[in-house]
């Protein structure tokens, strides 16, 4: 196989390294972007831009034990918030206009 790139990036103390420019061009993947570190049989490690969402196990157990459950127990499994919770939260955001449809500015730690 003939290489169209190469270059060489240095692992820290804690496992991380830097993709290098080039190679990010090359993937099509900027800042955020996720990469995929493919093994194969003879140990080489090919690199490709990720193709598919990844999922939080986590949250995939929880999103289907809620259905399960609205499936068990329909009308009681999700009902509305309490008069009392609702008022409190609206005098917490006071008149804060949200725009959810608004780009999110800086660094966001998820």
């Amino acid at each position: 196989m003939a290489a169209l790139l190469k270059e060489e990036s240095t692992i820290t103390a804690k496992g991380q390294t830097t993709v290098p420019k080039a190679v990010r061009q090359a993937l099509g993947v900027d800042y955020g972007g996720r990469i995929a570190f493919v093994v194969d049989d003879a140990r080489r490690v090919y690199v490709e831009k990720a193709t598919e969402e990844v999922s939080d196990p986590v949250v995939d157990r929880f999103l289907t034990f809620l259905a399960h459950d609205m499936i068990k127990h329909p009308g009681t499994s999700v009902v509305s918030l309490p008069a009392t919770l609702r008022d409190r939260m609206a005098a917490l955001v006071g008149d804060i206009d949200v725009d959810l449809d608004a780009e999110i500015d800086g660094v966001v730690a998820l």
